[in-house]
């Protein structure tokens, strides 16, 4: 019995009425990420500045499966109003990019699972899927959120 392969990179992608300036601000402060979150699980920023920059971290507080607790993460890829990446001790990445579009900003969240060593055990899992519907909710959200600038 074979499978199909499930990918390591889990993308989705909206268009937001705005341009990459009003938008990477967002993305960039760990304070708001709450705000956007479509999975549930980020609850708030405990510790990190404002604006996060290449190799900042930031500490936030997470419920899954109905158990709280705190992640540290790292900024490990940034180029503002264009690209933000962090990770956990996990090593997979969340990543946003930018790109200018008629109309606004194209926005893309990926849940990046290539930088993680146990990648191989993680497409075996419901959590590629998981990561997919978050990103579908999340996405929705983070469009309001700079669209009605809450």
């Amino acid at each position: 019995m074979s499978s199909t392969p499930r990918p390591l990179l889990i993308s989705r992608d909206i268009v937001v009425a705005a341009a990459p300036p009003a938008v990477f601000p967002v993305l960039a402060n760990p304070h708001r990420h709450a705000d956007f979150d479509g999975s549930g699980t980020v609850k708030n920023a405990v510790s990190g500045p404002e604006r996060l920059s290449l190799d900042d971290t930031f500490t936030t507080a997470m419920k899954l499966f109905g158990v709280r607790y705190q992640i540290v993460n790292t900024v490990v890829e940034f180029e503002p109003d264009r690209r933000i990446a962090w990770c956990h001790p996990g090593k997979h990445r969340w990543r946003y990019e930018l790109e200018q579009v008629d109309g606004g900003t194209r926005v893309i969240e990926t849940c990046d699972l290539s930088t993680s060593p146990v990648r191989g055990l993680l497409v075996r899992t419901p959590w590629p899927r998981w990561n997919a519907e978050g990103i579908e909710k999340t996405l929705p959200r983070l469009k309001a959120l700079v669209e009605n600038g809450v």
